[in-house]
């Protein structure tokens, strides 16, 4: 009976977001939106609780997303009206889109178990897998 209590109150808190101060965001997290993002104010961050898992959402004033996971380390970034900074991009995602795509800039990455994804400014979105090959090319 106690397992299965425990197991409904864990699923009723589920879900729940939680406002936060940059503060509390951990330290990784910080440190990489200070070095990557330091010129830009937050908006909001709120630390977001599932079931399994505990990951970090920083919304920026000017409309970028930075999602963490538990441990602060960065899984997706979206920006709306800028380009994710070329620092974060692996090289070999950079360096094939600047071969294939010279115009297009990086709008958007996220960083899966098993790939990376990106958007970019043409409206393609570009799948590699963790060796960094292409698997999948969307319009």
């Amino acid at each position: 009976m106690l397992i299965l209590t425990l197991f409904v109150s864990s699923i009723s808190y589920a879900g729940h977001d939680i406002f936060i101060s940059f503060e509390q965001l951990p330290p990784l997290s910080q440190e990489f939106i200070k070095k990557h993002f330091g010129d830009k104010k937050i908006a909001l961050s709120k630390m977001e609780r599932d079931v399994f898992k505990i990951s970090y959402d920083v919304i920026l004033t000017n409309g970028d997303k930075l999602e963490f996971n538990s441990k602060g380390e960065w899984m997706q970034i979206e920006c709306k009206y800028s380009f994710v900074p070329i620092e974060i991009i692996p090289v070999q995602i950079l360096n094939y889109v600047q071969t294939n795509y010279p115009s297009a800039k990086i709008l958007e990455i996220e960083k899966k178990r098993t790939y990376y994804e990106i958007q970019l400014s043409n409206k393609l979105e570009i799948k590699f897998n963790k060796a960094f090959q292409v698997i999948e090319i969307d319009s």
